[in-house]
């Protein structure tokens, strides 16, 4: 009885130090956005703390300064969820061996994962989990250094592309204001390298914040900027240019339009985010047609080349963002992204501060 005991939690501690390496391997390694159970865990835990401490402070710069700390915090603490499990995998190892009492089992699995030495084993596979111990611990903090530099040079490119939209589109990011400064220079028209610059932007993003999903969560060095508003604000300008713009058919607009929203629904979805994957053209979306039409109006006075039927051209311009509208809006609330127009500023977790502010 005592034996099947020993066996049991053996077993037990073996598949705890399994279940850790295997996270740490999928987390960074493994080269696609594969969903890990643990990974969420922690970035949920973490989320719970950080956005309640966000969501406490009324003005956005102080949500900003909170929620800054939320992604490297979450990103460290990975490590040490890791080391340990597998420190009480080992623990569980070592006793189970039958050699050391559970007391003993314990130091010596702390003093092999931190390669101490200051508790020996007395047979040989004791002495082996030891090493192997000793090895993983290092092996899952090597893994986060590592991987350090490719992280941080994967928000370096994304956040390249947002602060120079700045100079285009505003701060916050507004499609309007793109489209606008883009008539007064006379370039609406000419934007094809524009659009296909932001379609490898989207690409990228795809790619690195499902591999990571860390840098989802990682903000702008400006409190008013972020990638999800950044994101919104140029499928909204390739929208309405697809929609409303009397030239060819704007292929590269369309072609950045459909690379956007599939981004973002790759990155919703790994994080568990509800949208629908086939809406219909004619489902409602975020923004009013108010809206539109006062964006509508900016440009046509502004001189830009409107297309004659503003009818066709909302029914367009809705048929596009609908691809992205749910995906979008869930994005900036998990972010706690900062208030821009037709994008975070509707968010979920907004509307319902507004409505909370009213009813104060």
């Amino acid at each position: 009885m005592q034996i099947a005991a020993h066996v049991a939690i053996g077993i037990l501690g073996a598949s705890l130090v399994v279940w850790a390496a295997t996270s740490a391997a999928i987390t960074f390694v493994v080269p696609r956005g594969t969903p890990v159970a643990l990974t969420r865990w922690v970035f949920t835990v973490m989320a719970f703390a950080f956005r309640g401490l966000a969501l406490r402070r009324k003005r956005a710069a102080s949500q900003d300064a909170v929620m800054s700390l939320y992604g490297p915090f979450a990103l460290l603490l990975l490590p040490i969820v890791w080391l340990t499990i597998t420190f009480v995998g080992f623990s569980f190892i070592i006793w189970g061996l039958g050699a050391l009492s559970p007391h003993e089992a314990v130091l010596m699995s702390a003093s092999s994962l931190f390669t101490l030495g200051s508790v020996s084993a007395h047979d040989l596979p004791t002495a082996a989990a030891n090493a192997i111990e000793a090895g993983l611990g290092l092996g899952l903090v090597a893994i986060l250094i590592s991987y350090l530099p490719s992280i941080y040079s994967s928000y370096s490119r994304r956040e390249g592309k947002v602060t120079g939209l700045e100079a285009q589109a505003g701060s916050p990011p507004f499609a309007g204001t793109l489209l606008y400064r883009l008539t007064m220079i006379e370039r609406l028209e000419n934007t094809e390298q524009l659009w296909h610059s932001w379609s490898e932007w989207f690409a990228d993003i795809e790619e690195t914040h499902t591999s990571v999903p860390a840098l989802v969560f990682f903000r702008s060095p400006q409190s008013d900027r972020s990638w999800v508003t950044a994101a919104g604000a140029i499928l909204d300008s390739a929208s309405f240019v697809a929609s409303s713009i009397t030239s060819e058919k704007h292929p590269e607009a369309q072609l950045c339009i459909r690379s956007g929203y599939l981004s973002l629904r790759h990155i919703a979805g790994y994080f568990g985010l509800e949208f629908d994957a086939n809406p219909k053209p004619d489902d409602p979306i975020s923004v009013t047609r108010e809206e539109f039409d006062k964006v509508f109006a900016n440009l046509r006075e502004a001189g830009a080349p409107m297309v004659d039927d503003q009818d066709a051209a909302w029914a367009s311009f809705a048929g596009w963002r609908v691809n992205y509208d749910r995906p979008l809006l869930e994005l900036a609330s998990l972010t706690i992204a900062p208030p821009a127009p037709w994008s975070s500023d509707r968010a979920p977790i907004r509307r319902a501060r507004l409505r909370r502010s009213r009813r104060g």
